[in-house]
């Protein structure tokens, strides 16, 4: 059964749950690179300033693959919610990013 999104926090805990079991560190890793034609779009994009939306874009496709990723692998691991969540990014080689999204899978019941 997939988490609900909702069931994620960067906090130690869920107001109006109570932890029942830890499960372990979850993630999900997703490794991007840039195509030629979103480099040299977010190039002239550059020109005139501002959001660089063809990056930003990306970067949240990125990150919303990896939190997926980290959510299945806590369902996989019999969790039900996910606490103290994180992010982490970093290039693999010029063009390549890493991003992470881990945390501490739990079983959680309400109080």
């Amino acid at each position: 059964m997939p988490l609900d999104p909702s069931m994620v926090t960067t906090a130690l805990e869920l107001p109006g749950y109570r932890i029942t079991r830890n499960c372990g560190v979850v993630r999900g890793i997703v490794v991007r690179s840039r195509s030629i034609f979103g480099t040299i779009g977010a190039g002239l994009q550059t020109l005139a300033g501002g959001n660089i939306t063809l990056y930003s874009n990306l970067c949240e496709k990125t990150r919303e693959d990896a939190f997926q990723l980290m959510m299945e692998h806590a369902a996989q691991h019999g969790a039900n919610a996910i606490v103290c969540a994180r992010y982490d990014a970093n290039d693999v080689q010029q063009g390549v990013t890493e991003v992470l999204a881990y945390g501490t899978a739990v079983v959680v019941e309400k109080v």
